[in-house]
């Protein structure tokens, strides 16, 4: 079966039509129409050919093409079954061949279980038009989960990405922010505006490149510095004393650590750089070693 005009929303509606499809609200498909966006996307990827990568929701395959085209193995996470039908129409040499694999189900639900696949590895590429709705949550699950990619480029809500790329002092700053700034050098590459997609989003897009860090973790305890991180931004307009005192259930031991760093107690946590964070962490590692 021959792939659609990935350019043409009149295509892309009668394919979808003639097999009694539809696009779906609750899963935020939205398709890029604009060829010349894709490649540059597939092209920031800077794939080799022999590479793994993990792509999230494919829709009708125009990126997979793409991808495939550049010699790579990738592993297409679907949510949508009659998409996941299709695909494997316009695939199905690819997926004969073993070069491409469909995994259907949300992906949030179903990434684990492909990484512990006895033959599973960390795939080198991790791309994807991700869904607005699971953007964010998907981004964090895999860090937090302890896996990096070597490279990732993907497609979220431009307000995402502003906080993805979020520099202490500024309203954007989140641990989101210093979670994906701790495992990644982070760096937007283009905006892509609504009219590039159809059904056209009421949001702009924006693409991002997140690189792995060589310098990581950069802490004693990665699982405290995450747990204390989260409980430094639960409450912003509190100070970080505050947080930090309901976090250790102890305002001594809080006292302590923060003049270790030398953090002034009335700091708030989105003053802070990601370097003393770090360090904040590692001063609590130290306190709760010695106890």
């Amino acid at each position: 079966m021959q792939t659609p005009d990935y350019n043409s929303p009149a295509a892309l509606n009668s394919l979808l039509a003639a097999h009694g499809f539809s696009m779906q609200k609750k899963f935020g498909q939205n398709f890029l129409l604009n060829g010349a966006l894709r490649a540059r996307l597939v092209e920031a990827l800077d794939i080799a050919r022999g590479m793994s990568v993990w792509e999230i929701g494919p829709g009708l395959g125009s990126m997979t093409k793409l991808l495939l085209e550049k010699g790579a193995a990738v592993t297409a996470f679907e949510i949508d079954r009659g998409f996941i039908q299709l695909l494997e129409n316009f695939f199905a040499d690819e997926i004969a061949a073993r070069t491409l694999a469909l995994i259907s189900g949300d992906v949030l639900k179903t990434w684990r279980a492909v990484l512990h696949d006895s033959e599973a590895h960390v795939p080198e590429r991790f791309f994807g038009n991700l869904p607005y709705n699971i953007a964010a949550a998907l981004i964090a699950d895999t860090i937090e989960s302890g896996m990096r990619f070597d490279k990732a480029v993907v497609t979220v809500q431009k307000e995402v990405a502003a906080r993805m790329c979020a520099k202490e002092n500024t309203s954007d700053y989140s641990s989101f922010s210093i979670l994906c700034q701790w495992a990644y050098d982070v760096k937007m590459i283009f905006d892509i505006g609504a009219g590039n997609f159809w059904p056209r989003p009421h949001v702009a897009s924006c693409a991002v490149s997140l690189a792995k860090k060589t310098d990581f973790p950069r802490c004693k305890n990665p699982a405290l510095f995450l747990k204390m991180m989260r409980a430094l931004f639960m409450s912003r307009r509190k100070n970080i004393r505050n947080n930090l005192t309901a976090f250790l259930g102890d305002g001594e031991k809080a006292l302590c650590a923060l003049k270790c760093v030398g953090i002034s107690p009335a700091s708030r946590a989105e003053s802070l750089s990601i370097a003393t964070l770090l360090q904040l962490s590692d001063a609590l590692n130290a306190s709760i070693m010695h106890i």
